[in-house]
């Protein structure tokens, strides 16, 4: 079991009468890569900066490889912060952006020339080693950066939004290659994002914040699969949110009154006539053609075709019920092609284990 290289002890931040993190409670395990996940002004890149020491808590203790660091500066604590915008040197080259940091301590040149040419190798940049940072792309820029801040060998590496500035290929790309560089290297990522894709492809875990707190915490899967509250279930994908209530419940699950009408939910621990919120995925329901007369299933609901949307290998229908909800059921593309045009009266048939119940 790996231990803990990061430990934040109630850290509260407040400016004024503007509170920007309320007792933050977090452990970040050696080795693994935990991205920061929440809506701009959650507080998510001021943590990041008081990890960092760019930012001091107005309470709380900020641990490092088991040190307090809280009132170290930045200089001194053993991370490396690579930035949304990359702060490299215009006037050196790309070789000289990167030994930059070893030269400040001192090292010999032949130690550092060693140490700068492999960490071009590892980021792939070997053959631009002596390009000025104008004559660069952006995701080579972004590479200078990363190799630069790996060099001085940090014992956690922060990434402060570090692809914002790349179009989505080129992002999706440079996720990989972060992949592949935290394989090679070992080191600690703590990783800033806004965009829920990227916190997905990229994390061991993940740590939504919202409104200066930690909403949820689990890895990619279970923040997608098993979402616990309102704000973690619609932050994260696609999905349709009934309101409704609790007809009837017992240890094995519950009966919940929907607008939809009545679902069988094997969800226990719910308590009879409670407000509540269900979350259902549209890749977890699939439609079939409506037949007059014919007896509906408990677990379907029947409609009709309100919009379709094909995305290359997924469709996605809206399918409007009786009562004026619609839901959204997304199907992948099969060589037939798109099954139901606008106006096809359908039947939309769910698992009921894919029904989440979610708090807040």
């Amino acid at each position: 079991m790996r231990h803990n290289i990061v430990e934040l002890k109630h850290i509260s931040k407040s400016w004024g009468s503007v509170k920007a993190l309320n007792t933050v409670n977090l452990d970040v395990r050696k080795g693994e890569i935990l991205t920061l996940l929440g809506p701009s002004g959650c507080g998510k890149s001021t943590l990041m900066r008081i990890t960092a020491g760019f930012e001091t808590p107005t309470s709380g203790t900020v641990v490092i490889a088991g040190q307090d660091v809280t009132q170290m500066p930045p200089e001194k604590r053993p991370v490396n912060m690579v930035f949304q915008r990359y702060a490299l040197f215009p006037h050196l080259d790309v070789f000289d952006n990167v030994a930059f940091g070893l030269r400040l301590k001192g090292l010999p040149k032949a130690e550092i020339n060693a140490q700068v040419s492999a960490m071009l190798k590892l980021v792939q940049l070997e053959s631009l080693s002596g390009r000025w940072i104008n004559e660069i792309s952006g995701g080579e820029s972004q590479r200078v950066a990363l190799a630069r801040a790996l060099v001085n060998r940090p014992s956690v590496l922060l990434l402060d939004e570090p692809l914002a500035a790349l179009d989505l290929k080129i992002r999706h790309i440079m996720l990989e290659e972060l992949k592949r560089i935290h394989t090679e290297t070992g080191t600690t990522f703590i990783y800033v994002t806004h965009d829920q894709d990227e916190a997905m492809i990229l994390s061991d875990r993940v740590v939504l914040m919202n409104k200066g707190a930690i909403e949820q915490i689990g890895t990619p899967d279970e923040m997608y699969g098993a979402p616990k509250t309102l704000f973690c279930a619609k932050f994260f994908g696609e999905t349709n949110i009934l309101g409704g209530h609790v007809k009837s419940a017992d240890a094995k699950g519950a009966v919940l009154n929907l607008p939809i009408g009545e679902i069988e939910a094997p969800v226990g621990g719910l308590r009879s006539g409670s407000d509540i919120h269900v979350s259902l995925r549209p890749e977890a329901a699939s439609l079939t053609e409506a037949r007059a007369g014919k007896p509906g299933r408990h677990d379907a609901v029947p409609g009709i075709v309100e919009d379709v949307v094909f995305i290359g290998s997924r469709v996605v229908y809206k399918v409007r019920h009786a009562s004026g909800t619609v839901l959204k059921c997304q199907e992948p593309r099969t060589a037939a092609g798109i099954r139901f045009g606008v106006g096809s009266h359908v039947s939309l048939q769910y698992d009921p284990a894919a029904i989440v119940v979610l708090s807040g």
